[in-house]
């Protein structure tokens, strides 16, 4: 049984809207959503001459006709302001128990909104793959279907960043399929294209030296369609960049660089790490390998237009990949 209120917060939109399917589903209990539900989306006036405001209140206060009791949705709810919000937050301290309200926040857990709230559900996925493996599995068993670990890691591999697909995968293949057990064979034509991957992914197999999973990993970001080479370029320049603004800075500890750096401890000690392991010749020849590759995807080189059957440019391929190579070779030489 949902209670008076339920706030659904999240980075994503994607991700919030799914959640509050779910919600919604669950406030119902069974109500008609034609007679039940009122679903609205803040900073967008649907053709109604009120404020949205006015709507919302006139929703949640209002005895419904034809049920006992009413469903209130309000997408968006970050975008009301601090006026439109105050009866809404008098509502949420004394509710009416003839109306269940349910607040989408693309944001996060500190809005005024979320804080009122009976009830908060965060929806968030880590970025390590054993979080996002579950992830997988508990969304396919929420829509009745079951996957074993192996398979739940290659549709995991395939999405990548774009987490916000599952559900939607999730629901379609519970359509197709009905509530079975999935191999990965039955879920590999519905998948799409490869999911983009943190930046991080790659940084990390450079500094540990794996040519082939820096390789991979360009390879995968270039396939996404999310990135292209000149954005894998920048993101390669502020990370050698950054150590190269440690090495020979005299800094010792985490703490030190990241007041050096700006950031956080964290990936500031991992930057600090990583220069004094490169050393000062292997940074200035990575910084210069970069250059030379950023000149080379601006016009220095071609090697060919784009591919006809996969749209791929070869020009850009290459040079992001020879260039991973490298910086993943000093790397490992640095190692040794």
């Amino acid at each position: 049984m949902i209670g008076s209120s339920v706030a659904v917060v999240g980075g994503d939109p994607t991700m919030v809207d799914d959640e509050i399917r779910v919600v919604v589903s669950e406030a119902l209990e069974g109500l008609d959503p034609a007679f039940a539900l009122e679903d609205m989306t803040a900073g967008s006036g649907d053709g109604d001459e009120r404020t949205i405001i006015s709507r919302i209140m006139d929703a949640l206060t209002t005895s419904p006709m034809f049920s006992d009791r009413r469903v209130v949705v309000v997408r968006d709810a970050q975008t009301l302001g601090a006026d439109e919000s105050r009866p809404l937050l008098a509502w949420l301290e004394a509710p009416t128990t003839t109306a269940t309200l349910i607040l989408g926040v693309v944001g996060t857990r500190t809005h005024r909104l979320v804080g009122a709230a009976a009830d908060v559900r965060h929806v968030a996925v880590g970025t390590r793959p054993a979080e996002r493996v579950v992830f997988v599995t508990d969304t396919f068993a929420r829509h009745g279907l079951a996957v074993e670990r192996s398979v739940a890691q290659q549709i995991t591999e395939r999405i990548g960043d774009d987490v916000a697909r599952i559900d939607a995968l999730a629901r379609t293949l519970a359509s197709i399929y009905g509530a079975v057990t999935l191999g990965f064979a039955q879920i590999e034509p519905y998948l799409g294209a490869a999911g983009d991957v943190p930046e991080w992914d790659l940084t990390d197999a450079i500094d540990a030296g794996n040519v082939t999973h820096a390789v991979v990993v360009a390879r995968r970001m270039l396939d996404s369609r999310s990135r292209v080479g000149v954005q894998i370029i920048g993101s390669l320049s502020r990370h050698y960049l950054r150590m190269a603004r440690v090495e020979g800075s005299g800094v010792t500890s985490d703490a030190e660089a990241a007041a050096l750096l700006g950031v956080k401890p964290f990936p500031a000690g991992k930057a600090m790490r990583q220069a004094h392991r490169l050393g000062g010749e292997r940074l200035r020849a990575s910084v210069h390998l970069i250059a030379r590759a950023d000149l080379d995807l601006k016009g220095a080189v071609n090697y060919g237009g784009r591919d006809a059957e996969g749209d791929r440019d070869p020009t850009e391929l290459t040079v992001i990949e020879v260039l991973v190579a490298r910086l993943a070779t000093l790397a490992l030489a640095a190692r040794r």
